[in-house]
């Protein structure tokens, strides 16, 4: 939509403003969320085995979303500069509200796509993941479409923004934190398995278990120089505690018997470059 907004401005074209609600409200979300969604559901298809679960989901969508949001503000600045005849009211209004206002609007949108294969990477084949892909299109479509008809029923769009848009944005954070604590939950319970088996002591499974705990590994390793190694330790117990989580889920079959191999090999190399630190503290 952004791109015959464009055209039409630089030939002087304007359109009615039934066809522009048409446009805006019911054509532009579906074509823009369906596009942002396949580029996920293509990285589903394409890395399986490191597709782990919601959060990456998420961050895939998230990630789309931001690059696709970039380009069509370029689109809109340009409009408005060509509007404006230079840099005036329009093109400050334009980055007022696309640049400031709504950076996280398209990754909300997206992320309802990202969430649903996240899901279905730990439920769904590669074929049942479509039907999870449809389910997340939904809010995001309608996300979307409830985004852009304010421009049309809103009496006060700033008002409507910071009574209606803000909450849904602080409730979609809420979301993802939840989300990231169930992940780290799972890592634990699964690390856990190892300790129990003496890959790592308790110790480890708490630090490697959350960010801050990686964050403060990864300092202390630094401070004795050997930052590149704990690194790799850390990136090798992560992947090893999701590689079990497809495991105990039934989804083996995904390459993670001998991920798992491969990975418990990592972890004893990586074991033998850290031999020379102190415990852990």
């Amino acid at each position: 939509s952004g791109i015959t907004q464009y055209y039409e401005a630089a030939a002087g074209i304007s359109r009615s403003a039934g066809t522009e609600f048409v446009a805006s409200v019911l054509q532009a979300p579906v074509v823009e969320e369906f596009a942002k969604g396949l580029g996920i559901l293509l990285i589903f298809w394409a890395v399986r085995r490191t597709f782990d679960g919601p959060v990456d989901g998420v961050v895939y969508g998230a990630t789309i979303a931001i690059g696709f949001a970039f380009t069509e503000n370029l689109q809109y600045f340009g409009l408005a500069i060509i509007e404006d005849r230079g840099f005036g009211t329009d093109v400050v209004q334009t980055f007022l509200l696309r640049a400031i206002l709504s950076p996280f609007a398209h990754v909300m949108f997206t992320a309802c796509t990202g969430l649903a294969l996240g899901l279905a990477a730990r439920r769904a084949s590669a074929f049942g993941a479509v039907g999870y892909f449809v389910a997340g299109l939904i809010p995001a479509v309608l996300l979307h479409a409830f985004w852009n008809g304010a421009a049309y029923w809103a009496t006060d769009w700033y008002r409507y923004y910071f009574l209606v848009q803000v909450p849904m944005f602080l409730l979609a954070i809420a979301g993802v934190a939840r989300l990231r604590r169930h992940e780290q939950r799972l890592t634990r319970e699964r690390l856990a398995e190892y300790a129990s088996a003496g890959w790592f002591t308790p110790n480890e499974v708490n630090l490697l278990s959350t960010a801050a705990g990686r964050r403060h590994a990864v300092a202390w390793a630094a401070r004795h120089g050997a930052r590149r190694q704990y690194s790799r330790f850390v990136r090798t117990a992560t992947r090893l505690a999701f590689t079990r989580q497809r495991l105990i889920t039934g989804r083996g079959a995904i390459g993670a018997p001998l991920d798992e191999v491969r990975l418990l090999a990592e972890l004893a190399g990586d074991r033998r470059a850290l031999a020379a630190l102190p415990p852990l503290a």
